[in-house]
C-alpha cells in the first residue's frame, strides 16, 4: 500500500461509513427492486398476453373445425414458445445477460429436431392434412396404396378403417407423399358398368331394356341423365357401358343391385351373356 492511499484512508471519516454505507444499500435496493418490478411486470403481462394469443388461436381452429387433438397440441407448442420468451425478457429486464440461456434453447432445439426429424415431418403433415382438408373422418380415401373409410386424423398418424373392419395406422407423411383419392368428396358419383351381349342379339332391345331396368331404380339421379351405349365391339361380345349417376351414400347399393336386376332381366328378356369361345379346326392330314 502507498503512502498516498495510507493518508487518505487516515483522513477518511469512519464515523460517517454506515451512513455512507445504508445510503449505497438503498441505492442498490432501489435499483434491484425497480428491475425484479419490472420483471415481474413483463411476466405478467407476457402471460397475458400469451394466453389471448393462445385463446386466439384455438378459436381460429375450432371455427375451422380442427382435429381436437392437434389443436390442443398446437395450442401447448405455440404457449410453451411464448412462455420461454417471456420468461428470457423477464431475466433479461433484472440484468442477466440472456446470451447463454438463448443459446441452449437453441442447442437444445436442434437436438430434439434431429433426432425427431421423421416424427416432426409427420407432424407437419398432420397440419397440413387438417388446414387443407383433403379428407376428413368418416371419408372413404385411398392413398399410400391403402382404401379405407378414416377414423381419427391425429397428430401423425392417420387411422383407416377397411372393409373388412381392419384398423390401419398410417403415417401422415406417407399419405401427403402419394396421390389420395376420396372417393366421398363430392355428394354424387357415376356408376360405371360395362354389360356384354351376344352379336346376336339385338341392340335396340338390349337398349330400351337397360333403360327400363335403370327407370324403375329410385337411387339414381335424374340429372345428369345416365348414359347407355355402345362401347366397344369386343371378341365375343358387344359390350354396353351403362353410367348412371348416385348419390355418394348410395353408390355400392345401386352397384349391387343393378348388376343382379340386369342379370334377371336379361334371362327374362332371352338375351345372352356371352362368355369367351375358340373354333378348333382338326385336319386329317394324309400319312404320306
Amino acid at each position: 500500500m502507498d503512502e498516498e492511499t495510507v493518508n487518505e484512508l487516515a483522513a477518511f471519516d469512519w464515523s460517517t461509513l454506515p451512513a455512507l454505507l445504508q445510503d449505497k444499500g438503498v441505492d442498490l435496493g432501489v435499483d434491484l427492486g425497480i428491475k425484479v418490478a419490472t420483471a415481474v411486470g413483463i411476466f405478467l403481462v407476457g402471460k397475458f398476453a400469451v394466453r389471448l394469443v393462445v385463446s386466439a388461436i384455438a378459436k381460429v381452429m375450432q371455427k375451422q373445425q380442427v382435429d381436437k387433438t392437434l389443436e390442443t397440441f398446437i395450442c401447448n407448442l405455440v404457449r410453451t414458445a411464448l412462455m420461454i420468451v417471456v420468461v428470457i425478457a423477464a431475466i433479461g429486464a433484472v440484468g442477466i445477460q440472456t446470451t447463454s440461456f438463448i443459446a441452449i434453447f437453441g442447442a437444445a432445439g436442434l437436438a430434439v429436431g434431429l433426432a425427431l426429424q421423421g416424427s416432426l415431418s409427420n407432424f407437419a403433415s398432420g397440419v397440413l392434412i387438417v388446414l387443407f382438408r383433403p379428407y376428413r373422418v368418416g371419408d372413404w380415401i385411398e392413398a399410400a396404396g391403402i382404401s379405407g373409410s378414416v377414423e381419427q386424423v391425429q397428430i401423425l398418424t392417420t387411422i383407416l378403417k377397411t372393409g373388412d373392419n381392419k384398423q390401419i395406422i398410417v403415417p401422415n407423411s406417407q399419405i401427403m407423399d402419394s396421390i389420395i383419392t376420396n372417393y366421398s368428396a363430392n355428394d354424387t358419383r357415376r356408376v360405371d358398368m360395362v354389360v356384354g351381349v351376344s352379336y346376336g342379339d339385338d341392340l335396340d332391345q338390349v337398349r330400351k331394356t337397360l333403360k327400363d331396368i335403370l327407370a324403375v331404380e329410385d337411387r339414381i339421379l335424374p340429372e345428369p341423365a345416365p348414359t347407355i351405349a355402345v362401347s366397344a365391339l369386343a371378341d365375343s361380345s358387344v359390350n354396353f357401358v351403362v353410367r348412371p349417376w348416385v348419390k355418394t351414400s348410395d353408390y355400392w347399393g345401386v352397384m349391387f343391385d343393378l348388376t343382379e336386376a340386369i342379370k334377371k332381366r336379361f334371362d327374362k328378356e332371352g338375351i345372352s351373356f356371352p362368355f369367351p369361345q375358340q373354333d378348333v379346326h382338326l385336319y386329317n392330314e394324309n400319312s404320306n
